[in-house]
């Protein structure tokens, strides 16, 4: 199984430097586009109410084609008038909205826990579209505006969140942070977390074109902080959402789509709150 999840590892951190680095953005939007598709797949299936028979499949794919059909408009040169409406309209209403959702009733499910129930699998499901539909979009318009570099270092500080909780809750975890949703999870680990990705945005603001460096630009060193600590805990709170779900649907993975790793929904689960928020806080394209 180790074996598996590091080759499965290397396989997929080179697909991402591949698109990061290409000269054109197309090698990124369509892996962002596929990663769209297949997470949104794996988030209805766990939350469809009753049995989902092909309808996640279905979705997964039709979100894919569209937001395919959008990245093309906003990768011409002219794009349609529709595009550039749409773009507004997710920029100023979809994505806060959505951003308000993770913070204030996503963290509110993960701290009631209610993790045997399943219900309100109608508007559980809903959201998922719409958390996806604004990751990609988040994703699409930040690595557009912002390169490679910008991305790599926003994904940094949910990784040095990830490594960071892992290992303070091995060392000195003794509390339980979430028992009935992901009972291996603890309070000194998740304050672990914290400090590192913070740490992390502090050093990479020296770095120009850093996701930490256009935070320092536009806000006080005070704010970054702030700023940090709180993508660092909502990307925590978009880890155990997921483990709420799958714990809700009887399952451990979200699929089985990448070998020794899960589902893809597994791989990108702290990054759904976080991205809409760092577009929210870098500045909205124009």
């Amino acid at each position: 199984m180790l074996k598996q999840r590091v080759i499965t590892a290397i396989i997929l951190l080179a697909i991402l430097l591949g698109a990061l680095l290409a000269t054109s953005p197309w090698p990124l939007v369509l892996l962002l586009t596929v990663a769209a598709g297949c997470a949104l797949f794996e988030w209805l299936r766990l939350t469809w109410p009753g049995s989902p028979g092909a309808m996640p499949a279905i979705l997964g794919s039709l979100l894919g084609l569209g937001v395919l059909a959008v990245a093309y408009q906003w990768l011409s040169a002219a794009p349609a008038f529709w595009a550039v409406e749409l773009k507004s309209w997710l920029n100023f209403w979809v994505i806060p909205g959505v951003a308000i959702i993770w913070i204030a009733a996503a963290t509110a499910l993960v701290v009631r826990g209610q993790a045997q129930q399943k219900t309100h699998g109608v508007w559980l499901s809903l959201f998922g579209v719409l958390a996806v539909l604004t990751v990609w979009a988040s994703l699409v318009q930040l690595y557009l505006a912002h390169g490679a570099w910008y991305l790599v270092s926003l994904l940094a500080l949910i990784w040095c969140a990830d490594i960071g909780a892992y290992f303070v809750g091995k060392a000195i975890g003794r509390r339980k942070l979430a028992p009935k949703v992901s009972p291996g999870k603890t309070w000194e680990g998740a304050m672990g977390g914290v400090v590192a990705a913070t740490a992390w945005v502090l050093v990479s603001m020296y770095w120009p074109g850093s996701f930490g460096a256009t935070l320092a630009l536009r806000w006080p060193i005070g704010l970054v902080i702030l700023i940090a600590i709180g993508l660092a805990a909502i990307s925590i709170v978009g880890d155990l959402f997921e483990s709420l779900l799958k714990r809700r649907a009887g399952v451990k993975d979200s699929s089985q789509l990448l070998p020794g790793h899960g589902g893809v929904y597994d791989r990108i689960d702290a990054l759904l709150p976080v991205a809409p928020l760092a577009l929210l806080l870098t500045g909205l394209p124009v």
